[in-house]
């Protein structure tokens, strides 16, 4: 097992607008010093290395429990003398000169506002959201600061039902077990979030891949009969809910936070996600990592699933799967289920279990939890 110490540990600060105004006058003021001394020259931008190979993971001493990943100090380079960076050199520049514009107007915009508000004004160097997100990544590696203090709001797709209490600021108290099978809406504003009161008399929390699972779970008020928190990311995990997510772990530390995913790749990506963190999340992948048990579906309920409901895995999960084994965050115990999944080539979805009947899934998570069956 490998330690690290904190010296090694490169994050993204969550800092006041005027404190993010400045770190960029002084990366503008940096250039300009150098571009106009004696002996002039473009200086290259320094940047963490975000590829998979300065990827490090912190681990318990004692257990998996606290495991995350996070980026060590390692530099690449974003320069504008070589071919094949100079147009990635120019974005980082445009995407700061909008993020000064936004934290001036005292404005917060999506990654996708921000993405055609740069392609109305500087057509030639954006044409993919995909350029606008490894930018923005870039501008928060080279200072430092988080994507939200660059007035950069998450978009949420999560929502959260049962028992729990939610009061945002200035409004009214809220009562997730009332609001029916959509849930309460998750934010965006992180700063929000941050400030929500929570109240629960709950003992687990439970993510739910599924937005349709979701909805059943909450229709059939299952947190009635076993005290729990349910949340969904209608999928692969976004920001907002993930940040909620680890507030609550901080919030309610006794809760044991349990994953329900579908028996494929994908789905224990998902976890993985929830658990430790994205490396694509660069410097702020540890702020969001949580520790989650994997409830279901595992190797053990496949007896529960009629053979007709098994599907065939695909090569993108097969390709999914080849990137999970070669992570070293990866447990034991999840590896074992996903060489399982990999060895028969087959998946299995949360709703095959509807064969024994629509409510038979709140029994299915009541007998799991009763009986520990986690992992």
């Amino acid at each position: 097992m490998k330690f690290f110490t904190d010296r090694e540990i490169c994050y993204a600060d969550i800092l006041p607008p005027s404190e993010v105004r400045a770190r960029i006058e002084v990366a503008v003021l940096n250039f300009l010093k150098i571009l106009t001394c004696a002996d002039p020259a473009i200086s290259d931008l320094l940047l963490i290395n975000r590829k998979s190979s300065n990827r490090r993971v912190s681990q318990g001493l004692l257990t998996d429990d606290d495991t995350w990943i996070f980026l060590s100090r390692s530099f690449c380079k974003r320069s504008l003398m070589r071919a094949n960076a100079a147009k990635a050199f120019i974005r980082v520049w445009k995407v700061m000169e909008m993020c000064f514009k936004i934290l001036l107007q005292e404005k917060r915009v999506t990654q996708r506002e921000l993405f055609y508000k740069l392609l109305c004004v500087s057509p030639d160097c954006f044409s993919s959201q995909l350029q606008v997100n490894r930018t923005i990544q870039d501008v928060v590696s080279l200072l430092r600061c988080s994507r939200f203090s660059l007035g950069i709001m998450a978009s949420s797709r999560g929502i959260v039902a049962g028992r729990l209490l939610v009061q945002e600021p200035e409004k009214e108290m809220v009562d997730c077990s009332e609001c029916g099978s959509s849930g309460y809406a998750i934010s965006g504003d992180l700063n929000l979030l941050d400030r929500l009161v929570m109240k629960t008399d709950a003992r687990y929390i439970i993510i739910v891949e599924k937005h349709a699972i979701f909805q059943r779970l909450a229709e059939d008020r299952v947190f009635n009969h076993i005290p729990t928190i349910l949340i969904t990311a209608r999928g692969y995990p976004d920001i907002a809910t993930r940040f909620l997510l680890h507030r609550m772990s901080r919030t309610f530390p006794e809760l044991p936070i349990m994953a329900l995913v579908d028996w494929n790749p994908a789905g224990l990506a998902i976890l993985c996600t929830f658990k430790f963190g994205s490396i694509g999340m660069g410097l702020e992948a540890y702020r969001y990592a949580c520790n989650v048990k994997w409830l279901g579906l595992r190797g053990d309920d496949l007896q529960l699933i009629p053979e007709e409901s098994f599907v065939s895995l695909k090569p993108r999960d097969l390709q999914i799967a080849k990137s999970l084994m070669s992570s070293e965050t990866l447990q034991e115990k999840h590896r074992e289920e996903l060489a399982l999944m990999v060895q028969s080539g087959k998946r299995a979805e949360l709703e095959a279990l509807y064969f024994h009947g629509y409510d038979y899934l709140g029994k299915y998570i009541a007998k799991k939890i009763v009986q520990a069956n986690y992992i």
